[in-house]
């Protein structure tokens, strides 16, 4: 219910954009990769006016984390649309149990709960061995530039800042939607078309 009042001064109209100075050991601000219009520097907590009380690399471990968890994201929202447009993996994903990928529903926590236990063994160590074999940022790349020699390089500046921010940003949007998915299963609706009849 607290929620609910307090719902409509969420809404009051866009923070104001803070500055930092350029000499700021955290953040540029303006120019700074992810920071793009309309929200610009989005700190309604004042956080950044704060003394800088960590080093510049657990900063930057951040931002890659945010990369990565923005990666996850844009692959479960894909996954989430794809399912429940009723694409699924020809076979059995558990012959022991006579369970099908047919058989798996759509939604996020449906399809989390669907899954078997081993199933979930077997992607949590697949996604541990990608983090440990791939996952770390070479020393001298930027946070999240990883990736084999297949991957596409960008040599104009302005390109790449350009597809570092819509990634960036992709990934911010996934990260939302993804969320929305899971509560609108959570309460018992469907992930894409939450209408309750």
């Amino acid at each position: 219910m607290l929620s609910l009042l307090h719902a409509p001064a969420a809404f009051s109209g866009p923070a104001p954009a803070l500055r930092i100075p350029a000499s700021s050991p955290m953040m540029r601000a303006e120019g700074e990769i992810g920071v793009t219009p309309p929200l610009g520097v989005y700190d309604p907590l004042n956080l950044l006016r704060t003394p800088v009380t960590y080093p510049r690399r657990d900063y930057e471990r951040y931002v890659e984390l945010e990369i990565k968890h923005g990666r996850v994201a844009m692959l479960a929202t894909l996954g989430v649309i794809t399912t429940e447009a009723g694409f699924r993996w020809p076979g059995y994903i558990s012959k022991s149990l006579d369970l099908k990928f047919s058989d798996i529903p759509g939604g996020a926590l449906d399809s989390y709960a669907a899954v078997p236990a081993l199933g979930w063994l077997q992607i949590v160590g697949f996604v541990i061995f990608l983090e440990l074999a791939y996952g770390a940022t070479p020393p001298g790349n930027a946070p999240g530039d990883i990736g084999g020699v297949s991957w596409i390089r960008y040599d104009d500046p302005e390109v790449k800042k350009f597809k570092l921010n819509v990634e960036r940003n992709n990934g911010r949007a996934a990260m939302m939607g993804i969320t929305g998915m899971v509560a609108h299963n959570a309460v018992g609706v469907d992930s894409l078309f939450p209408i309750v009849q």
